[in-house]
């Protein structure tokens, strides 16, 4: 095998090379042949030496080539290879104050010793208070910052190492959790650390700090707590007679969340006042206003003190938010140029939906045409009629007619009576009607009657076409509504603060009026499947027993409609996710505004009802 490589290197390299390559073989195999007599750490030592002699030489070919000649017949000899031909075993020594065995250091001491000679953690506390505000479940971030952070995360982590003081001084190597009962308000961690001591010595050591969590409201906590402290205020106002707008604006906002912000909810006669901590947090609950709801709004602000040292301003602002004064199911007549740009549609109409545009629907004509908010603001206009004057209509004859039909609307010639008519006069309507399409003879309907209404409208009097007597609005179901049954539903609400009257009585006739349209309001959710795809419904307790009940009722009663759009339990949340609570923690309380059930209101036909809870 020698002979093999010497001449394979005497054909890869020049004259001189092939020689020297040549003669060695026959020395190494001379020492080979010869390993019992001839020491094993001689051959090492020479091929130690003829391996360095060519490498520490210049980068030529002849170098190169013996380099690996040697390199070859080491590992043929099964010798060593020559780099690791000398092995050196250390030595130890004894600690210059235990006397126990080591290795050498430049301490000359072992690790116990220099441990108890020198503390890397002094300086550094092994019991440290940390701040959580149970209001909204922050830790303080030194000086004055609150942030968010779970059990065991990183942030929590981040958190605690920034409260530690004299990790500046040492190298931090290692930190991690030790578990702790959750309820037992201590936070553990193990922390490892380096530190140079004495001459070229680098000291590792581990330990544990305890977190001792304190709890301390921060600055919002403390100001929703008192009640009067706020920053900015949105008053909510609507120039109606009800308050079933704000009831269905109440209902968007516990659905999309928006009150999680809110610290103060105070109901007027007109409306709402909307209290916030910060007016970050009031500018966007307007603009959740403004995508929902036709408004317009003005802001303004009040300086309440000023600290010239600092420079420093406090302010308290306020944001008149003002939604247009046309409901859903309110007969308009709209002005000249307001109908001709809205596609010259017929200037009286019904308004079919309000969102953040308003629809309004001709019911001749079944055409469609929505209104920007700031076309209405630049031309405003009212109703001619709104809820409380719809009239109560039966339905002696209905006629679709075909190929008049734009969704489920289909336009239908109909004839029709008012249920006060009735034992005085033989008078009948006939008319056009979008409804077609769920009316039938022998129903029951509720419009307005055009031909006695009371108006100042100037624009009415100005047009000079036909008028209709009636106009249809919406089905009515007299024989579901003759009994107070409990529903199998019920609605999440904002806790509200009332404002203070001057006397009981009118206190008291606000909560008649109050209870009025919260009751009316439930009549359209329970009716209307249009207005349930936009709000949350909840399960009652007991909802299938209730609606069973309730179902078997109907079949026994002749007078009660079989297509009353009834809510299918399909369509409730789980009650578990109803639970009391504050408006800082996002949640909301169940029932009626106010306080209880209220009995005795009075429904939009005159008669008598008992109100109970939603």
């Amino acid at each position: 095998q020698i002979h093999t490589h010497a001449y394979n290197y005497q054909r890869a390299a020049t004259r001189p090379t092939s020689l020297i390559c040549v003669s060695l073989s026959f020395f190494f195999s001379f020492l080979f042949f010869f390993e019992k007599d001839f020491p094993t750490c001689c051959v090492n030592s020479l091929l130690l030496v003829f391996r360095r002699k060519f490498s520490s030489g210049s980068p030529s070919s002849f170098n190169i080539h013996m380099a690996a000649y040697a390199d070859d017949l080491a590992s043929i000899g099964g010798f060593a290879a020559p780099a690791d031909a000398f092995t050196q075993t250390q030595g130890r020594i004894l600690c210059c104050l235990c006397g126990a065995s080591i290795a050498p250091n430049p301490a000359n001491m072992c690790v116990g010793c220099v441990r108890n000679q020198v503390d890397i953690t002094e300086g550094i506390p092994k019991e440290v208070i940390l701040l959580w505000c149970k209001g909204c479940g922050r830790y303080l971030s030194p000086p004055s910052a609150w942030i968010y952070a779970e059990l065991e995360s990183r942030e929590l982590l981040a958190l605690c190492l920034k409260r530690l003081k004299g990790l500046t001084k040492v190298h931090l190597a290692d930190a991690s959790f030790v578990w702790t009962e959750p309820h037992s308000r201590r936070v553990k961690l193990k922390v490892t650390i380096e530190k140079e001591v004495l001459k070229n010595t680098i000291l590792r050591e581990s330990f544990q700090v305890t977190y001792v969590v304190q709890t301390q409201y921060c600055d919002d906590c403390r100001r929703v707590d008192a009640k009067d402290t706020w920053t900015a205020v949105v008053q909510a106002r609507q120039k109606v007679e009800h308050k079933r707008t704000f009831f269905y604006l109440e209902q968007l906002i516990l659905k999309y969340s928006a009150h999680s912000q809110i610290i103060n909810v105070k109901e007027l006669p007109d409306g709402l006042d909307f209290f916030f901590s910060n007016r970050s947090h009031a500018v966007k609950f307007v603009d959740f206003l403004q995508s929902v709801v036709p408004v317009r709004y003005k802001a303004s602000q009040k300086l309440i003190s000023h600290d010239e040292q600092n420079s420093s301003y406090n302010y308290k602002y306020t944001f008149m938010v003002e939604i247009v004064p046309i409901c859903k199911n309110d007969l308009v007549f709209l002005p000249r140029k307001v109908a001709h740009a809205s596609g010259t549609i017929s200037p009286l109409v019904l308004c079919s939906r309000v969102s953040n545009v308003i629809r309004f629907l001709d019911p001749v004509s079944m055409q469609i045409a929505d209104l920007p908010p700031m076309h209405f603001w630049r031309e405003p206009f009212r109703s001619l009629a709104n809820a409380k004057q719809l009239t109560h209509y039966h339905v002696i004859d209905c006629e679709p007619i075909r190929g008049m039909q734009l969704g489920k609307m289909q336009m239908a010639d109909v004839t029709v009576a008012r249920n006060s008519d009735f034992g005085r006069n033989d008078k009948l309507f006939i008319g056009r009607t979008h409804l077609g399409s769920i009316l039938s003879a022998g129903d029951s309907v509720l419009g307005y009657d055009l031909s006695n209404l009371n108006t100042n409208d100037d624009n009415l009097r100005l047009y000079r076409r036909a008028i209709p007597d009636f106009v249809l609005v919406r089905k009515f179901y007299p024989g579901i509504r003759k009994k107070s049954r409990a529903r199998h539903w019920q609605l999440r609400t904002l806790p509200k603060e009332r404002a203070e009257t001057h006397s009981k009585k009118s206190a008291d006739d606000q909560a008649m009026r109050d209870a009025r349209d919260y009751e009316e309001f439930l009549r359209e959710v329970e009716e209307d499947p249009d207005v349930r795809q936009e709000i949350n419904l909840y399960a009652a307790p007991g909802a299938e027993h209730i609606m069973a009940s309730r179902r078997a009722e109907l079949e026994v009663d002749d007078e009660a409609e079989e297509d009353f759009p009834e809510v299918a339990l399909g369509e409730l949340l789980s009650s578990l996710s109803i639970q009391d609570g504050t408006l800082g923690d996002g949640s909301a309380s169940v029932g009626m505004p106010g306080s209880g059930a209220i009995a005795g209101a009075v429904d939009s036909d005159g008669e008598d009802v008992d109100m109970m809870d939603a």
